[in-house]
């Protein structure tokens, strides 16, 4: 399979540039949202990094039910738009049901099918029929060859923009683990890839109560991403992750998002041979 060039806004995934999908787990209030929004913005404008926002209205797959989860699909997509043109970005979310992605088609220029979700045959119908570009997170349960039959599922529904993203597969109980040849086999078989630093370093439900993780590795995990090859790096972003509502274990502090992104851009333009 051709890998053709994936279009969501103005920016590309699969051309010659890296894309990020940067932005906080949750919207925890609209104020918090746009404040995050600006500033990922100005440091990737400063960076010249191309990238995706990213924050979602509801996270329905919590621990506990005394989790926080959001503030629900219309008012989450309607306040993800405003910022989108307001900062001339594109802005991605994730959807659960197939309602809610017919509602997010609406406003959104991304939709992100959650790993846990990836093989619901409605929700990527529903998904595939806004004809908005869909990211599909790659299931924990699946091996890399899987999600040939997603692929199929997608364009039967008459939609090819979609890209895959790598989160980790389950490695024992409460514990992932990220295997770099996945994204070898998944560009390898035509797909545009994306490795989400954030999520593969997850320990699910390890917290008993809440999902704990090792953010501190996050970086570590996309420099060997990139290194290895991939369209894109999928980070969450929080400027205080102690105090986040959700994932905090996991994200990364946005006093330290230049660095990293620097680290990346420069990673990718050794290995694909556009250094200095």
């Amino acid at each position: 399979m051709k890998r053709k060039p994936l279009r969501v806004g103005k920016v590309t995934i699969g051309g010659k540039r890296p894309v990020f999908i940067l932005g906080p787990c949750v919207i925890e209030s609209e104020k918090f949202v746009r404040r995050m929004a600006k500033k990922i913005a100005e440091i990737c404008a400063a960076e010249d990094i191309d990238f995706i926002f990213k924050a979602s209205y509801d996270k329905a797959n919590r621990t506990s039910a005394r989790s926080f989860r959001g503030i629900g699909v219309r008012e989450g997509c309607e306040i993800l738009s405003a910022i989108g043109r307001d900062l001339q970005i594109p802005v991605t979310t994730d959807v659960h049901l197939p309602a809610e992605a017919e509602i997010a088609g609406e406003k959104i220029d991304m939709l992100q099918i959650p790993a846990f979700l990836c093989r619901q045959t409605d929700l990527l119908r529903s998904a595939a029929e806004t004809g908005r570009a869909i990211n599909v997170k790659k299931g924990q349960f699946l091996a890399p060859w899987d999600v040939r039959n997603i692929a199929e599922k997608l364009t039967a529904f008459r939609n090819e923009q979609f890209c895959f993203t790598e989160r980790g597969t389950s490695f024992g109980y409460n514990n992932l683990v990220a295997d770099m040849r996945s994204l070898y086999w998944l560009r390898d078989a035509g797909y545009r890839v994306i490795f989400d630093a954030t999520h593969s370093v997850q320990r699910p439900g390890g917290a008993g109560d809440s999902t704990s993780g090792d953010g501190v590795l996050a970086p570590a995990l996309a420099r060997a991403a990139m290194a290895t090859g991939c369209d894109g790096i999928f980070m969450e972003v929080h400027e205080n992750p102690g105090r986040a509502l959700s994932d905090g274990p996991n994200q990364i502090p946005l006093k330290d998002l230049p660095k990293h992104l620097r680290m990346l851009k420069a990673i990718h333009a050794a290995v694909s041979g556009r250094g200095d």
